[in-house]
């Protein structure tokens, strides 16, 4: 990897991607690629935390990744939000999806699609630190430690 570079920077020019406008993305891509993100980040820490055993290891991630965690995350965030943030999570909300949460109720499901759309389109748009600090102040305001 190229130094200076960050992560996405990277995959966009090893792989020869394109510029895309990302508000033209569907909340339901957004939220794709943001589930995958923050998943990221959360096994991120809990492995920098402690080396243990992958079973004890998931364990510790599916307490934060969750419909139920999400929901609780973004009611926490609603207010700190900017009205371009507010907009791409209400979209994420909104979107019709397809599936549904196995252990969540179908309004948990919706407002963590809607963080997921968020930290997709943060993610996209290289935003990583106001990403991070979001999810961090979340974790701070409910209490959280990983």
């Amino acid at each position: 990897m190229e130094e200076g570079l960050t992560f996405l920077e990277a995959v966009k020019q090893k792989f020869e991607c394109g510029e895309v406008d990302i508000r033209a993305y569907s909340p339901l891509t957004l939220a794709y690629i943001g589930d995958a993100v923050y998943d990221l980040i959360i096994r991120t820490v809990v492995v920098e935390r402690a080396n243990r055993p992958a079973n004890t290891l998931h364990k510790m991630v599916v307490r934060y990744v969750n419909a139920g965690m999400q929901a609780k995350m973004i009611d926490s965030l609603e207010e700190e939000l900017t009205e371009e943030e507010k907009a791409v999570y209400h979209r994420g909300r909104n979107a019709k999806s397809y599936t549904t949460a196995k252990n969540a109720s179908v309004a948990d499901y919706r407002r963590a699609t809607g963080l997921e759309a968020l930290i997709g389109y943060l993610y996209l748009q290289g935003e990583m630190d106001r990403m991070l600090t979001l999810i961090g102040l979340a974790f701070d305001k409910l209490e959280m430690k990983i």
